[in-house]
């Protein structure tokens, strides 16, 4: 029972800090260029969005990577 809350908490906080890192790395990109002007709330939420997308693949994509890691010596 406790494996499953520690398992619940770290993946909380990977798909927080994936989100984190996914919102910072997006701030480089100039979407004015690419918006209509006076939009500023929908390239907002785009903005949200996308960030959310990415950092949660990115989170399920290391996480799964770990439980199969972990998960490897039993293949003996």
């Amino acid at each position: 029972m406790v494996d499953i809350g520690v398992q619940a908490l770290v993946s909380i906080i990977s798909h927080l800090l994936f989100i984190s890192i996914t919102w910072w790395a997006l701030q480089a990109v100039q979407y004015e260029k690419w918006m209509k002007p006076n939009k500023i709330i929908q390239i907002r939420l785009l903005l949200i969005l996308v960030t959310i997308a990415i950092g949660s693949t990115v989170s399920n994509f290391f996480l799964d990577y770990i439980f199969l890691s972990q998960r490897l010596p039993m293949i003996w």
